[in-house]
């Protein structure tokens, strides 16, 4: 398996959004009667039900508590993050203009002066209580290393999700500067559903599902504003990620019956990419970008990766992306309109549910974007914008 790239050695090839198409199917389905619900599994209760497969990602330029209340009201999540200025400034207002202005040059250095202020327990529980206030679902995450402390704060105040996130998550983290979170420990004494991310690969996937976690994050560097990718030289493209981990989620369900949903997370700009990820093995999707251009993002326009304040090693630039438009226009109006993206393309390849839909025939076509779109991409106009 693989190519040579040099005496004895191989590489895998991998594929990413663009270099595959979804054939359609023999049999088409009204889009207005395929199911898209997602199903978050919880201990001792009902599923969480999702009436969209879509999360938002937990940056600030992209979730605070106002966005959060309105995803959910529009049947996805908004996932807060616990170590943001949400939860470090009582006035985050205040900060988030400071960053939306800061000169290009300069705001990277910015952002991690700003962050190193330190987080408050009661701006953790405060904020939580606000989404609940609303009467929503509240979802919220921190690294590995404060899940322990923020994970029962958010759990006694409230929370209905905890996700631990970090650019890479292993079962076996090694360090003898610190206590690694045990993961196992950690998903069996949380009452809550606890997701765990970011992963790519198919063994550790399995690993980490047999810790108990309620869903699987899969990428690792694919986001707009990140750049792990470059700075670490890191990651697998978001197709080949998304199906060596749906393959290890069918493995674990096969064998435990247990069935561990995984969440594509990063990459998708388009409603064409979140079906692709979909139909490629992922349950759900998380995206960041895309909801960075949304009128309720407290971004402004702008979003920055979550790596990017890091104090030793900045991930991240800020970027612009403009507001384009209200949340509700992104997910089911507009030119963006990933819910209607999915539905459609579901009805054309004759998939009924998410479940169906992730047995649709796949073929690598790299011109797939390009091909006949000469006018397009000369005008700067549709399929010719990026």
């Amino acid at each position: 398996m693989g190519m040579w790239i040099g005496r004895n050695r191989k590489a895998r090839v991998t594929y990413g959004f663009d270099e595959i198409a979804l054939v359609p199917g023999r049999v088409t389905i009204n889009p207005n009667e395929v199911d898209i619900t997602f199903r978050l599994p919880r201990k001792n209760a009902e599923p969480l039900e999702l009436k969209i497969p879509i999360l938002a990602s937990a940056m600030d330029g992209v979730v605070d508590v106002g966005f959060a209340i309105a995803m959910n009201k529009l049947g996805g999540l908004a996932v807060l993050n616990l170590e943001g200025v949400q939860t470090r400034y009582k006035n985050p207002q205040e900060v988030l203009q400071k960053i939306v202005e800061a000169n290009k040059s300069e705001v990277t250095a910015l952002l991690q002066r700003i962050y190193q202020e330190p987080v408050q327990e009661d701006l953790i529980a405060a904020r939580v209580r606000q989404i609940k206030d609303a009467g929503v679902v509240a979802a919220v995450s921190s690294i590995p290393q404060r899940a322990a402390e923020f994970g029962r704060i958010a759990q006694e105040s409230g929370a209905d999700v905890f996700v631990v996130q970090s650019t890479v998550s292993t079962v076996r983290h090694i360090s003898s500067e610190y206590k690694s979170l045990d993961l196992e420990k950690f998903c069996r004494e949380m009452r809550i559903p606890v997701i765990v991310g970011n992963t790519v690969g198919y063994d550790v996937t399995l690993e980490i599902m047999e810790c108990g976690p309620a869903a699987v994050l899969v990428g690792v560097g694919p986001g707009a504003a990140c750049t792990s990718r470059g700075v670490l030289g890191l990651g697998v493209p978001q197709v080949t990620a998304t199906v060596d981990c749906a393959a290890a989620r069918d493995a674990y369900f096969k064998k435990t019956s247990r069935y561990v949903p995984i969440i594509t997370d990063g990459g998708m700009s388009r409603g064409g990419d979140v079906c692709k990820a979909l139909a490629c093995g992922a349950d759900a999707v998380m995206v960041g970008s895309a909801f960075a251009k949304a009128l309720e993002a407290p971004g402004r326009g702008y979003h920055w990766g979550m790596a990017t304040p890091h104090a030793n090693l900045p991930r991240g630039t800020r970027i612009k992306v403009g507001a384009t438009g209200s949340l509700k226009q992104i997910l089911f109006d507009g030119s963006q309109n990933l819910v209607d993206a999915i539905t459609t393309c579901m009805g054309n390849v004759g998939a009924r549910n998410i479940a169906e839909f992730q047995q649709t025939e796949i073929i690598i076509a790299p011109s797939i974007r390009t091909e006949g779109k000469l006018f397009q991409t000369v005008q700067s106009v549709g399929m010719g914008t990026s």
